[in-house]
């Protein structure tokens, strides 16, 4: 058996959540403990209310809710008896066991699961501590539930077969193959807690991988101005597909506020994960016989690390960030220094992009003639050289990694 606990500040979410998914067909409500009256006899703002008068007693608290997923393993097939048996069992070694709380069977996984909500407010007003909850009552009340009640244990699964808790694995998202919100939430579960990014962009560069985005809206949109957020899928052609979904309408709430609560956190960086992504890069342009950024890039993903290249409508590029998947780190390029900016980048590999700039100038020639058939054309050669030398990056010394450089000696004053 595998516990999962996660707190929160709405119980009404969290038991949202749970009671959509029953209004769907995809779980059931299978039992309540210390509520006043059985599960088929309250409705859902009963329910509810036993939640949130409890929670008035005791307002200064603000992570005052409990979501608990308790997952077995494949093979396991427990009736809904066994199965309140086990809850009730866990939330009493876990200190839980005279607060109020329901138990949902969700059937939405490819393994047996069952979700417990509570609260941590006592009938006092006091407050349960959650701190290290998992440590140091979670683990020892799972592994003595697993001997009494003969489940399969966590620590024998084989190491090749990982316990997959999520609902779907994770993959690019295709629209219209599986309902969009699980997964999109499988994919933000993942990425979200897993990545370190200290921007909305070096997030979306993660996200974009699984045809995921994190949007604000434009600058004037409701959505922008509420500082709200929305998440879309994304075709092939990373064009956004389908409804958008809110951020608020996940229970874990991946909301701007929350991310920018990571963008904070994720900005203190380890020194040893920049200065090992810049080695790999260094090392790549010097030893391979690099000819363009696509093949830079190449090389690079040999290495567990994605490169992704910002352009603008017209197809210049702007812009460069680097996914490191070994140490799940997510940079801009300009943040490891100047010399890894795309326009640096684009220089190193001999100012070779995979953009045909002739054609582009073509074309933009040809809509300038024919709205302006009294003016004189150029030749597009000589508009790209005269590009080339305003565009070219400035290079005053033939660049050296700092790695590579020798230490200057101080010296002496006499």
């Amino acid at each position: 058996m595998v516990s999962i606990i996660k707190t929160g500040n709405s119980i009404r979410s969290i038991f949202n959540y749970n009671e959509n998914k029953v209004k769907t067909g995809k779980a059931e409500c299978i039992g309540a403990a210390n509520f006043l009256l059985e599960i088929s006899q309250m409705s859902d703002a009963m329910k509810l209310s036993r939640f949130t008068e409890r929670i008035q007693l005791n307002e200064n608290t603000k992570r005052n809710s409990v979501h608990i997923s308790l997952n077995f393993d494949p093979s396991e097939n427990h009736s809904k008896e066994k199965l309140m048996a086990i809850a009730n069992t866990y939330m009493y070694k876990i200190g839980f066991g005279k607060q109020p709380y329901l138990v949902y069977q969700h059937f939405d996984a490819g393994h047996p699961h069952i979700h417990v909500i509570t609260i941590n407010i006592e009938r006092d007003g006091k407050r349960i501590d959650l701190h290290h909850l998992g440590i140091r009552k979670s683990e020892p009340a799972r592994k003595e539930i697993e001997e009494t009640f003969g489940l399969i244990k966590a620590e024998s699964l084989n190491k090749n077969k990982q316990f997959n808790l999520l609902p779907i694995s994770i993959g690019k998202v295709c629209y219209g193959k599986i309902e969009s919100k699980k997964a999109l939430a499988a994919v933000l579960n993942q990425v979200l807690y897993s990545y370190k990014y200290s921007s909305l962009a070096e997030l979306n560069a993660v996200l974009q991988s699984y045809n995921v985005l994190a949007d604000r809206g434009t600058e004037h949109s409701k959505v922008f101005l509420n500082k709200g957020m929305v998440y879309r899928i994304l075709d092939e052609k990373g064009i956004p597909t389908g409804v958008p979904i809110k951020a608020s309408d996940f229970y874990f709430k991946p909301t701007l506020k929350f991310l920018e609560s990571k963008f904070t956190y994720n900005r203190a960086r380890k020194e040893s994960d920049k200065v090992r992504l810049k080695n790999v890069i260094d090392m790549t342009i010097l030893r391979e016989n690099i000819n363009n950024v696509n093949q830079l890039s190449l090389f690079l993903e040999k290495e567990g690390i994605k490169t992704v290249f910002r352009t603008s409508s017209e197809g210049l590029v702007y812009g460069i960030t680097y996914i490191d998947h070994t140490t799940k780190n997510v940079f801009n390029g300009s943040s490891l220094g100047k010399e890894y900016s795309a326009k640096a980048i684009i220089e190193r590999c001999g100012n070779k992009f995979n953009l045909d700039k002739r054609d582009w100038i073509n074309k933009r020639l040809e809509t300038f003639s024919s709205e302006n058939a009294s003016v004189k054309t150029f030749d597009s050669s000589v508009i790209i050289q005269l590009l080339d030398s305003i565009l070219k990056p400035e290079r005053t010394l033939e660049y050296l990694p700092k790695q590579f450089k020798k230490k200057k000696r101080n010296r002496r004053k006499i």
